[in-house]
């Protein structure tokens, strides 16, 4: 028997939701663009210091001519730099964790109505899929500072919560026969959570390219725009953070691809049947992995592994968002 009212309650908070993580991508934008006024106080103050070491010969020769004033420090601010401890990072950081409870709370109830995990189309796997990749980015940050990540991650968010709200909302349905298995909740919350991680790796890529970039106009003496980079840990730092997240995305990715495998046996009666959906979710795995053995053992680190994993994530959300709506097999759960 499927609640009536707890649907509408999912909704209320999932849309309460997206109205704290729109507040928490204010705050994290509000930090990088006190960080990039920061990086050119500090510029700024270089540049000064460099002109007042070179001080000009006195009027009678006998030496170099007092200063009137030594050269005035820029205000100090709270979070100046990438492990800070800013007012408004704080209040971002503080939003995410307060839009993800909201968030988990509109999934559990989606759930509780529904009688089932909630993760059988289309609208039930954006709230999940997006309440992981909150999740995960919560949970790096315990491990590593990756707050400058957040206007990025929930700019995302956002992004993909509005699309599905527009988009892919349905009513709670019951199961249909091929999904009334164990195997929906192992499967489907395995590659949730690779998603998440693999989201994370994605973000960390993009700031990469970012910063190698500057670092070459930087070298070309041209203008250097985005000066919040300069805060930020260095390019070979995150592709190295990039790399592990992904092989933890990998791994889960893998037992995302055997676990189907099985279950795809027990539904249908074989393994493998080349379906859309299939050959898609084996495309992202060799794409991931060519990723991998490329930074490994090819030593194609900074910006040609970036793009790898790029488009691993592109290919991830193309499964998503194109094969699942617009592709007919099997795996035609989207309920639209």
């Amino acid at each position: 028997m499927i609640d009536n009212t707890l649907p509408t309650l999912s909704l209320l908070l999932i849309y309460s939701a997206m109205a704290v993580y729109a507040a928490a991508f204010v705050a994290f934008a509000l930090d990088l663009a006190g960080r990039g006024t920061r990086a050119e106080a500090r510029a700024d103050l270089r540049a000064e210091t460099s002109r007042n070491q070179e001080q000009p010969a006195s009027a009678d020769g006998n030496g170099p001519t007092l200063l009137a004033a030594p050269p005035r420090p820029p205000q100090q601010a709270a979070d100046s730099g990438p492990t800070g401890r800013g007012r408004a990072l704080r209040t971002a950081m503080a939003l995410t964790g307060l839009g993800f409870l909201l968030h988990l709370g509109a999934v559990v109830l989606r759930g509780v109505s529904a009688g089932r995990v909630p993760w059988a189309n289309m609208w039930e796997f954006s709230m999940t899929g997006t309440l992981i990749i909150v999740g995960v980015f919560l949970i790096v940050n315990l491990r590593s500072d990756l707050r400058f990540l957040g206007t990025f991650v929930v700019g995302l968010i956002l992004v993909l919560l509005g699309i599905a709200a527009v988009r892919y909302y349905v009513p709670v349905v019951p199961l249909p026969p091929a999904l009334q298995s164990y195997w929906l909740v192992l499967h489907v919350l395995v590659a949730t959570l690779a998603t998440g991680f693999f989201a994370v790796g994605f973000a960390v890529s993009g700031i990469q390219l970012l910063l190698e970039r500057r670092a070459k106009r930087e070298q070309a003496g041209a203008r250097v725009r985005l000066r919040f980079l300069s805060t930020l840990p260095s390019a070979s730092a995150l592709d190295a953070i990039a790399y592990r997240t992904n092989i933890v995305g990998f791994i889960l990715w893998t037992f995302t691809l055997i676990a189907g495998a099985i279950w795809a046996d027990r539904a249908w009666g074989r393994y493998w049947g080349w379906d859309t959906k299939e050959v898609w979710t084996f495309i992202i795995w060799v794409l991931y992995a060519g990723y991998l053995h490329a930074r490994a053992t090819l030593g194609w680190r900074g910006s040609g592994s970036a793009w790898l994993s790029l488009i691993g994530f592109s290919a991830v959300m193309f499964n998503f968002g194109i094969v699942n709506v617009f592709f007919k097999g099997l795996h035609s759960y989207s309920g639209l």
